[in-house]
């Protein structure tokens, strides 16, 4: 399987083509044969799943209960078609996405684990900041360690 997709890079996007970090590309196992599929991610975010990683969560989604099935519904109804990477690692990501993320020249790619998000910057600093200030009222420094 790929993954363990980590970090937060910001890139351009140019004629709806945004390209993933070497870093996170280079986490793609062979079984994904350089290939994505995008769909809507969580917060308005795009998700773009290796095709492995999505065979997978397809199958998990569509053994599950009826909640499952309805996401797995969503995620297959807001797909991009299956598509190569491109050169460096280039992906075209749909107009409809880019409109529902608000992503227009700048965005930011995130490593989410088994995939990666696509956000708007300036929506991604503001859930990052409402999370970090969640995260500092729950957790102390005793927390972090071994």
């Amino acid at each position: 399987m790929s993954g363990d997709f980590l970090g937060i890079y910001e890139n351009s996007v140019h004629k709806m083509r945004v390209v993933i970090p070497a870093v996170l590309k280079n986490k793609f196992s062979a079984a994904a044969k350089e290939t994505v599929i995008c769909t809507l991610g969580p917060n308005n975010s795009v998700a773009i799943y290796p095709l492995d990683n999505w065979n997978a969560l397809k199958e998990k989604l569509n053994k599950g209960d009826e909640r499952s099935r309805t996401l797995l519904n969503n995620l297959i109804d807001f797909a991009c078609l299956e598509q190569k990477l491109e050169g460096p690692g280039r992906i075209r990501i749909g107009d409809e996405l880019l409109k529902t993320a608000g992503i227009v020249d700048s965005v930011i790619i995130k490593g989410d684990g088994s995939y990666i998000t696509l956000w708007n910057p300036d929506t991604f600093r503001a859930i990052r900041e409402e999370r970090k200030q969640i995260h500092n009222k729950e957790y102390t420094p005793m927390d972090y360690k071994i």
